[in-house]
C-alpha cells in the first residue's frame, strides 16, 4: 500500500507509525532542539532535517496529512496487521486484497483507517457468504483499483491542476487545494456513483440478453481498432504539449462517436482506440464516422480502421481472443482513411440486411425493380468490396473486405 494511496505515515515517522515530532513535543524540557516554532520544528530533533527547509517541509507535510484526512474521512489508527485482525481477515488475504487494489506494502506502519477495515470485512464477507470465490474477490479488488487509480490520476493531473492556478489573491496552489477539494469531494463522489450505476445497468442489460449461458461469458461481438497513421513520426516533430493535445483530441472525438452510436470504448492507447459493439451495423457506422470526422479535421493525421466479428472473451472490462487479434491485424494493413473488415463481419452485415451479400445480386435486383419485373432491394446502408487475400502472422490467410457507404 503506497503512502499516497493508503495514507502512509508522514515523513519523520518511526517504525511504529508515531511521528517523531509528536514524541519530541511530549518532553520539551529534555529536548534542546525544541524551539518556539512548535512541534513541527521539533521534527528535526534527531538531526534528520536540520536547516531552514525543515519548517517548509513539515508545513507541506501537514497539509498533505490534512488533505488525506479530508479525502479519507478518518484518521490513521491501524497498522496493516491491526487492520486485518480487526476485520477478522488473515494477514495473507488482506495483503492480497491490498496489492490487487494497487497499494504497495508499507510494513507495519500505523497508516490505515476504519474505512480500510470495513473494506476488508466487506470483501471477506462476500467470500464467506459464498457470493464470490476468493479469486473473484481479488479480481474485484484489482479491477476497481486499476480503474479508480487512472481516474484519480487524471483528476489530479488535469482537473485539479487547472483549477488551482495561483490567483491574484496571492494564495499558493497548495493553499488553494484544500478548500477546493473540500467543495468538490462530495459532488465528485456522488457523480462517480451515478455514472457507475448507469454503466453497471447498461452492462447487465447487455449480458442478460445473451442467448445462452456460454454466450454470457464468451460473446459474439464486433471489435474495432482505429489507429492514427504516422504517429511515430509526429512524436519526433511535435512538442510534448502539442502531442498531448492531439492525443487528447483524438481520444475525446473517438470516445464521443463510439458512445453516440451505441458502441463501447474498451480502451485508448494514445494513437489507437479499441471499441466494441453488439451489432455489426453499429460497428460499421462507428468505423466510417471515425474516418469521416477525422478527415475533416486538418490538425489530425490520417486514420485507418479494422473491424472483425466473432467470439470474444471479456475480462475486467477488456476483450481478448482471436477476433481481437484479427481486428488489430486488419488495422495494421488497412490503407489510410479506410475501413477493412473480415469475412465474418461481412457475412454478419449481410445477415442483418445492412449490406448486400453479393453486389452482383443487389445490382440485378435494382435493375429488375427499375424494369418493373421484381421487388426493390432493401435500403442497404453499406457496401463491401473484397480485397486481396494475404497471409497474416499468426492467423493464416485472410481475405479483407473494404467497407464503404452505399452510394
Amino acid at each position: 500500500m503506497t503512502a499516497d494511496e493508503s495514507g502512509a505515515t508522514p515523513r519523520g515517522a518511526d517504525a511504529e507509525g508515531e511521528a517523531v515530532g509528536e514524541a519530541s513535543a511530549g518532553d520539551p524540557a529534555g529536548d534542546p532542539a525544541r524551539t518556539d516554532d512548535g512541534p513541527e520544528a521539533a521534527a528535526g530533533a534527531n538531526g534528520e532535517n536540520d536547516g531552514e527547509n525543515d519548517g517548509a517541509n513539515n508545513g507541506e507535510n501537514n497539509i498533505a496529512v490534512k488533505l488525506e484526512q479530508l479525502i479519507l474521512g478518518a484518521e490513521r489508527r491501524y497498522t496493516p496487521f491491526q487492520a486485518a485482525r480487526s476485520a477478522g481477515v488473515s494477514m495473507d488475504l488482506a495483503a492480497r486484497f491490498w496489492r490487487a487494489m494497487g497499494f504497495a506494502d508499507i510494513g507495519q506502519v500505523k497508516a490505515l483507517t476504519e474505512a480500510d477495515v470495513l473494506a476488508l470485512r466487506r470483501l471477506a464477507g462476500l467470500v464467506e457468504a459464498g457470493l464470490l470465490s476468493e479469486a473473484m474477490a481479488v479480481q474485484v479488488a484489482r479491477s476497481t483499483g486499476q480503474t479508480t487509480a487512472r481516474l484519480a490520476d487524471w483528476q489530479i493531473d488535469s482537473f485539479l491542476e487547472g483549477l488551482t492556478e495561483p490567483q491574484d489573491s496571492g494564495l499558493t496552489r497548495t493553499e488553494i487545494t484544500y478548500p477546493l477539494v473540500e467543495l468538490l469531494l462530495p459532488e465528485l463522489e456522488e457523480f462517480l456513483v451515478y455514472v457507475w450505476r448507469r454503466q453497471l445497468a447498461a452492462a447487465t442489460g447487455r449480458v442478460v440478453q445473451a442467448q445462452d449461458d456460454a454466450e454470457m461469458v464468451d460473446r459474439r461481438l464486433s471489435v474495432g481498432f482505429a489507429d492514427l497513421v504516422g504517429f511515430t513520426r509526429l512524436t519526433r516533430r511535435l512538442e510534448e504539449e502539442e502531442l498531448g493535445e492531439l492525443v487528447e483530441a483524438f481520444e475525446t472525438t473517438a470516445a464521443d462517436l463510439v458512445a453516440a452510436h451505441g458502441g463501447r470504448l474498451i480502451k485508448t492507447l494514445g494513437d489507437e482506440v479499441l471499441f466494441a459493439a453488439d451489432d455489426a451495423g453499429v460497428a460499421a457506422e462507428i468505423g466510417l464516422r471515425l474516418i469521416e470526422t477525422m478527415g475533416h479535421d486538418e490538425t489530425m493525421p490520417e486514420l485507418r480502421v479494422g473491424i472483425a466479428f466473432g467470439t470474444v472473451t471479456t475480462r475486467m472490462g477488456d476483450v481478448f481472443g482471436t477476433t481481437v487479434n484479427l481486428a488489430s491485424r486488419l488495422t495494421s494493413i488497412a490503407p489510410k482513411d479506410t475501413v477493412l473488415v473480415d469475412e465474418a463481419f461481412a457475412v454478419e452485415l449481410g445477415r442483418t440486411g445492412d449490406a448486400p451479400v453479393s453486389e452482383a445480386d443487389a445490382a440485378a435486383a435494382e435493375k429488375a425493380a427499375q424494369e418493373g419485373t421484381g421487388s426493390p432491394p432493401p435500403p442497404y446502408r453499406f457496401a463491401l468490396q473484397p480485397m486481396w487475400q494475404r497471409p497474416v502472422r499468426g492467423l493464416g490467410v485472410v481475405e479483407p473486405w473494404m467497407l464503404t457507404r452505399r452510394g
